[in-house]
């Protein structure tokens, strides 16, 4: 059972409504997660003006998924694991990649997440010489701790909230 509920697009505020249309103009329909979010409208634009900034970064599709992945199982985030597998899927990723990347063991940044998640940040200076050996300079390092500091922000919301998942199930 949820513990916060979603605000509906008829009961938006004036500040949020807007964001949360477009939000559903971009993916085709209004997620929870953000619905949610407009509980708090200074959060749902931060989020929203993060997740634009973010897909910018020179990080490709397929990182940001593998990023994502790592971190929401590390988190136990099923609602993040749902939407990301399915966007994982989009992007290229087959069920066998998605379980890699779930696992961090998909790709270097995928383990990269995965350690930041685990460690809180922590890392090793052998950690850090393994990413950089394998071509994550010191520009993606911190590009890839700024996609798990977001991911990690609606991990911990929708474990809080037990949002309602309203993407397509998957195999735990």
């Amino acid at each position: 059972m949820t513990r916060i509920s979603s605000v509906s697009l008829e009961n938006a505020t004036d500040v949020t409504r807007p964001l949360l249309e477009g939000v559903q103009k971009k993916i085709g329909f209004l997620p929870n997660v953000f619905r949610v979010l407009a509980h708090a409208p200074v959060v749902l634009s931060h989020y929203v003006q993060s997740s634009a900034a973010l897909g910018k970064t020179s990080l490709s599709a397929q990182e940001k998924e593998s990023i994502s992945l790592a971190t929401s199982q590390v988190n136990g985030c099923d609602y993040c694991l749902a939407a990301h597998t399915l966007f994982a899927g989009k992007s290229g990723f087959s069920q066998q990649e998605i379980l890699s990347a779930r696992e961090g063991k998909l790709d270097n940044y995928a383990l990269l997440a995965r350690q930041i998640t685990e460690t809180r940040g922590h890392l090793s200076s052998e950690q850090i010489a393994v990413a950089r050996a394998a071509g994550i300079d010191d520009a993606k390092i911190i590009e890839v701790i700024a996609h798990v500091a977001s991911q990690t922000l609606t991990n911990y919301l929708n474990n809080v909230a037990l949002t309602d998942i309203d993407f397509p199930a998957i195999d735990a």
